[in-house]
């Protein structure tokens, strides 16, 4: 069994795997979510922090939520997300199609099978054994 603290209220609970927060704790923090996304949805020129005084979520919070890619605004929102490897305008998450693209390749190319080498000729070496004088 492991035991933990949540990191939001404290409480000891047992922790499975994923973020160390209690049960009750991962339903609030769903609840704030599904709360934002509504608010956004019928407010889409808000900003960052009228979202985030207006439903009683933290701005670090919400923006975790859009690096996760869980939040996405419009082109026309005042919320102007960037590229973290480019700087192009993005809607959500931490970096723009392309960028994703390229570090996947790369990624691939990395963990790719290696392809054989041109095979060079085997020399056949004499073999040594026992030899004879003619006496």
């Amino acid at each position: 069994m492991n035991l933990r603290n949540c990191a939001r209220c404290g409480k000891m609970f047992n922790y499975v795997a994923g973020q160390p927060i209690c049960e009750p704790c991962k339903k609030a923090l769903e609840d704030d979510f599904q709360k934002v996304k509504a608010y956004i949805e019928e407010n889409p020129r808000a900003s960052l922090r009228q979202i985030s005084e207006d439903n009683q979520v933290t701005t670090k919070q919400i923006q975790t939520w859009i690096r996760e890619e869980r939040l996405m605004f419009s082109k026309d929102s005042p919320l102007q997300l960037t590229c973290e490897n480019c700087g192009e305008l993005i809607q959500t998450g931490r970096f723009c199609a392309k960028c994703k693209t390229s570090m996947a390749n790369n990624l691939n190319d990395t963990f790719a099978k290696p392809k054989p080498a041109l095979q060079q000729p085997v020399k056949q070496e004499k073999k040594a054994g026992m030899r004879f004088l003619d006496t």
